[in-house]
């Protein structure tokens, strides 16, 4: 994503979030990413000390895990924090 679309992405999801959500709340944040220890463990250590719950999933073939993280954030400006700290993950997806 370019930097003007990735900025109004998460603008957009602030103002989602503001007006669907009431804060603090549960978050659920779904990524996939290459199957590789070295990745999964940043993504751990981004949500260590957060109290959240993290559950992985191996495709198939065993080439991409799924990670489905639940926390509880205080405002929506936590949840994209979050997103742009995993964003350097290198070959993670956001969903």
């Amino acid at each position: 994503m370019e930097k003007d679309s990735t900025d109004e992405f998460y603008e957009r999801l602030r103002e989602q979030l503001l007006e669907n959500t009431t804060w603090p709340s549960d978050y659920l944040y779904k990524f996939i990413v290459p199957t590789d220890e070295e990745r999964i463990a940043q993504i751990h250590d981004i949500f260590d000390n957060t109290g959240a719950v993290i559950e992985s999933k191996k495709s198939k073939k065993g080439t991409y895990t799924s990670l489905s993280i639940t926390v509880n954030l205080k405002d929506p400006d936590e949840v994209i924090l979050k997103y742009k700290e995993v964003a350097i993950v290198e070959g993670v997806i956001s969903l």
